[in-house]
């Protein structure tokens, strides 16, 4: 392909060179250039790519993208394009590269401070349950059909974005439904996309500091970005700063909510504990007219739900089948539930933080259980400030604690456990230490009694623990059902 047709909508000027030049592939990491190829220099909080311009060149890159001086630099052997801003010129250099795969899909965009996850594999399981084929990209993972790819950021780099759109239009997708950071709203990950469905589940004071946001005004503002670059919003009203976000926006507008002021809003809303299971169950009213129940927790599994409804109004959906994906939804570590029994309930969750942990416990409070037993380590390596906090948080929400290892990484349990007695002890908390996860977990549920909800907390999706330097596999869900095994093992005999 020609250098001007990766540049066609991009703003630019000719440094040294020729754009009709052929390039074989774009490339923004200086290690992976080859011969032939484009090098787009992109500046990051540590390494800056403009650093790295004579290296591409001695490994024969075709052309390089620069947005600063160039002067001194050895051009002879490689076209040099300067743009205002290279993140930028990636994102619409990479969607003419795989020959602009957004536009021959449905797309969907997610995003806010909590929820975007739930919701996008909230969508996305409702739409396979309907036979409408649909991607993911988000925190988690990227799901392309049946190959699944662990995720390093929320949104991948825009290259990354409009090759895994690629791969799915490659792969019969209808639709994708993605999680949409601040942050790739903020370096343009997204830019070039006009999304079918923009999506704001709620703003809270977040990602503020260092290599983030400057200040809530920015997030706020970044979040915004997404109603400006797609056809519908759909909006949580009830969110206080909904009118932050929009400020500017350029769509059409539906919200949802729980006060029938909304286009769509939840009613007579029903919390229930019994036989193992937690379900929620609501009426849809307003624009949509339906009975919801959920094998989900809390006032957010609502919000999450109602929004997924939302979303799916605007494609083929039939109600029967919208009812059952609703409720068979599971999200992957989001409160989980893993049924071993029918006497109590077991949940797999990430909260790892103190204020997730709260919010947890406090939803999980509505449903009048007999015991809360919550099982919870703290990472390596991280502020001790974190493991004061959820030691406190759970010695005083919960019934009982076990404290438990999670990700050590380079530090010693023991002493990772140590900081969380510290804060449990300020409380009337009862508590036990166990390191070993697996034999944590199968102490909880060993001693599990009737109308207990076990709260296995911090790793959530996560399948593996990190030990000095190493990560050893390791799934919650896959312990509690070899856990389950033993004790039927041990009944029969």
């Amino acid at each position: 392909m020609k250098l001007a047709e990766l540049l066609e909508k991009t703003e630019y000027t000719v440094v040294s060179g020729n754009v009709d030049v052929e390039v074989k592939e774009l490339q923004y990491d200086s290690r992976k250039v080859t011969r032939g190829d484009v090098f787009v220099c992109i500046s990051g909080a540590v390494v800056d790519g403009h650093d790295f311009i004579t290296d591409v060149i001695a490994k024969g890159a075709a052309a390089v993208i620069v947005e600063r001086d160039t002067q001194g630099i050895e051009t002879a052997d490689a076209v040099i394009i300067r743009t205002p801003d290279t993140r930028l010129a990636l994102a619409y250099m990479s969607a003419a590269f795989f020959d602009y795969p957004a536009e021959k899909l449905f797309t969907i965009g997610i995003t806010g401070t909590k929820g975007k996850t739930t919701t996008t594999f909230m969508v996305r399981d409702i739409l396979e349950a309907c036979n409408i084929k649909t991607g993911l990209i988000g925190t988690i993972e990227t799901i392309i059909g049946d190959t699944h790819i662990p995720s390093a950021n929320t949104t991948p780099e825009s290259y990354m974005v409009q090759k895994y759109f690629r791969d799915m239009a490659d792969a019969g997708c209808r639709c994708v439904v993605m999680e949409v950071s601040s942050q790739a709203l903020m370096l343009h990950r997204t830019a070039g996309i006009m999304f079918d469905i923009g999506v704001f589940t709620n703003l809270e004071p977040d990602h503020i500091g260092p290599n983030e946001h400057s200040s809530f005004e920015e997030y706020a503002a970044c979040k915004g970005k997404l109603f400006r670059q797609c056809r519908t919003g759909i909006v949580n009203m009830d969110s206080e700063h909904a009118g932050l976000v929009l400020e500017g926006h350029t769509c059409s507008i539906e919200t949802y909510g729980l006060k029938n002021t909304a286009d769509l809003y939840a009613d007579n809303i029903i919390y229930e504990h019994k036989n193992g299971h937690i379900t929620t169950s609501y009426d849809v009213k307003g624009s949509k007219n339906m009975h919801v129940k959920l094998r989900l927790p809390g006032e957010f599994s609502v919000y999450n739900s109602l929004c997924a409804i939302a979303v799916t109004e605007h494609l083929d959906v039939d109600d029967g089948l919208l009812e059952k994906a609703l409720y068979n939804v599971k999200v992957p570590g989001r409160v989980e539930p893993v049924k071993i029994s029918d006497d109590f309930t077991v949940m797999v969750d990430y909260a790892h933080n103190a204020m997730s942990l709260e919010s947890l416990l406090r939803t999980l409070r509505e449903y009048n259980p007999h015991r809360i037993v919550t099982v919870f380590g703290c990472g390596g390596n991280r502020s001790r400030q974190r493991r004061f906090e959820m030691g406190e948080i759970s010695g005083k929400m919960s019934d009982f604690t076990v404290i438990t290892s999670d990700n050590p990484r380079n530090e010693e349990p023991d002493m990772i456990m140590q900081d969380i007695e510290t804060g449990i002890a300020k409380t009337a908390g009862r508590y036990v230490k166990i390191a070993d996860r697996a034999e944590a977990i199968k102490y909880a549920v060993d001693n599990a009694e009737k109308g207990d909800i076990i709260v296995v907390a911090g790793k959530g999706h996560e399948d593996y623990q990190e030990i000095k330097g190493k990560k050893y596999p390791m799934d919650e869900r896959v312990l509690i059902e070899e856990i389950l095994q033993e004790d039927k093992e041990r009944a029969e005999k």
